[in-house]
């Protein structure tokens, strides 16, 4: 006998609503940030937040996740590192730092590849995702150039093909706020030589 699938809930018709108002207005939110919006909404009307496993499946069965990683290619960067003028092009790398307990703690930083000044950093010790790069981004530019949305032009951003930096969330939320993402070619360390060198690898 053939299994009748149940209908859905109104309350999870209503959550589904919820995800898709919140997409419509940040098309490049993951389920984590879509989950942390709609509970802060749930919340301040008094509503039961919505676990994030649960935001999940239902943007799952309704095809509204983000693919894991960008499509290739992206933009390989050949040449010199180095640039003429500042805030033309900035470059992204990471490092890690032993602790005393035996933990690491990783850290991502961003240069600009003129004066190379080291603009902003993130450091978790559970490892740096895409959503702490998409916070990098915001940083950085917001350190150069104050409380803005958007660049007020377009500039590379060069990291490795790291899943952190690769991630189709964190490309297209960096060009969403004008970045050109660019990558090192596989293997070759010395395509982002500047960040290397600004950890010693």
């Amino acid at each position: 006998m053939k299994k009748i699938k149940q209908p859905k809930s109104s309350n999870e018709d209503s959550i589904l609503r919820e995800i898709k108002t919140i997409l419509s207005r940040k098309p490049t939110y993951g389920y984590r940030r879509v989950t942390s919006r709609l509970n802060a909404k749930r919340n301040a009307l008094g509503l039961t937040n919505v676990n994030h496993k649960r935001i999940h499946r239902i943007m799952k069965e309704n095809q509204l996740l983000l693919a894991r990683y960008a499509s290739r290619p992206l933009r390989v960067h050949e040449g010199k590192i180095i640039t003429l003028r500042s805030n033309t092009r900035w470059c992204s790398d990471g490092f890690y730092i032993p602790c005393d307990n035996g933990e690491r703690v990783q850290v991502a930083f961003s240069l600009d590849t003129c004066d190379r000044e080291a603009m902003s950093y993130i450091a978790s010790n559970k490892g740096i995702d895409g959503e702490m790069i998409r916070d990098l981004m915001v940083s950085t530019m917001q350190h150069r150039f104050g409380n803005i949305d958007t660049l007020p032009h377009s500039i590379q951003w060069l990291s490795d093909n790291g899943p952190c930096y690769v991630a189709r969330e964190t490309v297209i939320f960096g060009k969403s706020i004008g970045l050109e993402i660019c990558t090192t070619r596989p293997y070759s360390p010395e395509s982002n030589g500047m960040a290397e060198a600004f950890v010693k690898t």
